[in-house]
């Protein structure tokens, strides 16, 4: 699959990042020159500067025959520039958008955009994580996948706790994305990534395994 991530900050990094991991081919498009020379030290070819909003870079980018198109910079109306320029323009049959208003998610579904990711509502799902009964927080429905993005924070009395992400037995065809350590750092779930209490898990599940997977990382209860 193709995928076209603009912005390079820690999310477009960190997702780009978990993108090449799952052996996906990625493009990030990043504006600022001295991100984008940060970027490529890791990245290599998979980062390229320019202006996400411009259809000559997304021409260049080979916008065409991308598989899904992912905005995450920090403003909302890039973001709804470069998704409209992509479905419109490029025929990208997914398009997902990183929102920091919450009020703009119906003017983003209105104009198209497939999905969208809101910061607001993500913090607001972490309080709802300190309650017992929401120990497992969607945060977005993948459309036409069957499967939700899911958060779930791990436990001390998980016991995955001090294992490494590839020696786990995750249920069904569940799998995990990122990880955010305690000190809020984002990294990619590479096989040999340790979990440790604390750790907040961004997981790909069927809404039938989410209970096993909360299990199995949360702990019991």
């Amino acid at each position: 699959m193709y995928v076209i991530v603009i912005g390079g900050g820690k999310v477009g990094f960190a997702l780009s990042q978990s993108l090449l991991s799952a052996g996906h081919e990625v493009l990030c498009i990043e504006r600022d020159a001295h991100r984008c020379a940060v970027i490529a030290e890791d990245l290599g070819s998979a980062v390229t500067r320019g202006d996400g909003c411009e259809v000559a870079v997304l021409e260049e980018a080979g916008t065409a025959r991308a598989d899904a198109f992912i905005a995450v910079t920090g403003d909302d109306e890039d973001n709804l520039i470069a998704c409209q320029v992509a479905k419109h323009r490029f025929r990208v049959p997914r398009t997902i958008a990183r929102i920091n208003n919450p009020k703009n998610r119906d003017i983003f579904l209105v104009l198209g955009v497939d999905a969208t990711v809101n910061s607001t509502e993500t913090i607001m799902a972490h309080l709802a994580q300190e309650m017992p009964i929401h120990p497992l927080i969607p945060i977005l429905s993948l459309k036409g996948t069957g499967r939700d993005l899911v958060d779930v924070q791990i436990t001390a009395e998980s016991t995955v706790v001090g294992m490494r992400v590839g020696e786990l037995k995750l249920p069904g065809q569940s799998s995990i994305a990122l990880v955010i350590d305690r000190s809020r750092n984002v990294r990619p779930a590479m096989p040999d990534l340790v979990l440790e209490e604390e750790d907040e898990v961004i997981a790909v599940a069927r809404p039938e395994d989410e209970e096993a997977l909360r299990e199995l990382l949360a702990g019991p209860g």
